[in-house]
């Protein structure tokens, strides 16, 4: 009798549910992830380091997701899957610990004149780029474990699971870290023991889950290293070969890289300073709202209205197809963006005005992407699937982390006002890569 998909057959013979396993397992592929991306962009901003700075060395850490699919083979042909779940997860703790103890700790003067140098965190910035390695790692031996460790009916029918497990990372990483530092910011009136508490409370989360994860997580027997028929291990390395010729030979290949570079070009440089400009003070042109409340109103209210526009965006995309889609979700991408125009002008007081404004940004940018996530799974039809999607994840990556390293100081030159009104003559480079790649899409890809 075969056991049920929603079983794991285990070398014991003993069945374990992964119910177990695949929520934790996803919601410790976010943590880290948003810890390094989210949490370090306000850490900053709040320790007094420039816009200029933050961005560009922030932009920096995320080089491993950009770059993962170099070392990809690694994972497949060393040990097995779970042995690098379980060691990035007590190489993150230990990281998360060490970033706890070393973290600096400038004097509220400096920090109040917003030039702390970026210097004085050299050694927080070289412990979160060996985070962001590991915690890039882990998505590879997290999301290939996945698919090993149990029948493709099982993962078909916790992929939904998976998802809300990862946007609940989410939620903890932007939204209850912020506020539980903005909360020990006003009790303790010490902004960097506040955020070295609140690490800390990271690094406690991420060792509970590995403790768990030691004990819980199935011995696969497919969960094996991957080696040619004679032993060796090269077939990774050639197969990664092979499918980057294949890419590049692709037919449209130039317009596909634009579209990906460029479809989110204003995503790109709004990104890096939402965070800043809602803390930062009115006579500094933000909206001085305390760490607290933006973990509020961006981490949580922000973050749930993007999940609702990326559900929504997936429905309405299955419905009429990517091409009769495209257009909207364009239009969702760009005009929303208006939202920060407005705030940025009026600098509004009230709280349900701010929040209105931005979870109005995040739902139509989260209905937008959809059209994008859609589009590379498009262009990475055919042969070398997975390994095609890969690289198409590398340049959105790539998307990000360009108008990442200059946003910061683009808003110092110009002011917040600008750089906004900036934000959304980059749209017209969405609308351009839109109308390109518009008349190569199947009309029927993506229905149902």
């Amino acid at each position: 009798m075969q056991p049920s998909y929603y079983t794991i057959m285990q070398p014991s013979g003993n069945t374990k549910s992964p119910w177990w396993w695949v929520p934790t397992l996803y919601f410790a592929e976010g943590v880290p992830y948003f810890i390094v991306n989210n949490i370090s962009v306000m850490m900053f901003t709040k320790m007094g380091v420039p816009n200029g700075d933050m961005s560009f060395f922030t932009t920096l850490l995320y080089f491993p997701w950009f770059l993962k699919g170099l070392w990809g083979p690694v994972v497949d042909v060393v040990k097995t899957k779970r042995w690098w779940i379980v060691a990035m997860q007590v190489a993150l703790t230990a990281l998360m610990i060490l970033l706890t103890i070393t973290l600096p700790k400038p004097d509220a003067a400096t920090i109040a004149t917003g030039h702390t140098p970026i210097s004085t965190f050299t050694l927080t910035l070289i412990l979160f780029i060996i985070a962001a390695f590991a915690s890039a790692t882990h998505d590879i031996a997290a999301d290939g474990y996945y698919m090993l460790a149990h029948s493709p009916g099982s993962q078909a029918a916790f992929i939904g699971v998976r998802s809300t497990f990862y946007r609940i990372a989410s939620v903890f990483g932007q939204g209850v870290l912020v506020y539980i530092a903005g909360v020990l910011e006003t009790s303790t009136k010490d902004i960097p023991l506040a955020w070295q508490i609140t690490l800390g409370v990271s690094a406690a989360v991420m060792c509970l889950i590995t403790l768990y994860h030691i004990y819980v997580l199935p011995r696969s027997a497919d969960d094996l290293p991957r080696c040619n028929a004679d032993g060796s291990s090269s077939s990774g390395l050639r197969e990664l070969a092979a499918s980057f010729v294949s890419f590049v030979k692709k037919p449209g290949f130039w317009l596909a890289v634009a579209f990906m570079l460029l479809y989110r070009l204003p995503e790109g440089f709004l990104i890096k300073l939402c965070q800043p400009f809602l803390v930062h003070s009115v006579d500094k042109g933000g909206l001085g709202l305390s760490t607290d409340m933006v973990g509020l109103v961006y981490g949580t209210f922000g973050v749930i209205a993007l999940l609702g526009g990326g559900i929504l965006g997936g429905v309405f995309a299955s419905r009429v197809g990517l091409k009769k889609a495209l257009w909207w979700m364009a239009a969702c991408m760009t005009l929303p963006c208006l939202t920060f125009v407005y705030l940025a002008w009026f600098q509004p007081a009230n709280i349900l005005v701010i929040s209105t404004a931005v979870c109005i940004e995040q739902f139509g940018y989260g209905f937008g992407f959809t059209a994008y996530m859609l589009y590379m799974m498009y262009y990475s039809e055919g042969e070398f699937k997975t390994s095609h999607y890969a690289i198409c994840t590398a340049f959105m990556a790539l998307s990000m982390m360009l108008p990442g390293f200059v946003a910061g100081y683009i808003q110092e030159a110009i002011g917040y006002v600008n750089f906004f009104w900036m934000v959304m003559a980059c749209c017209i480079a969405t609308l351009v890569v839109t109308f390109l790649i518009d008349k190569k899409i199947d009309p029927n890809y993506g229905r149902k």
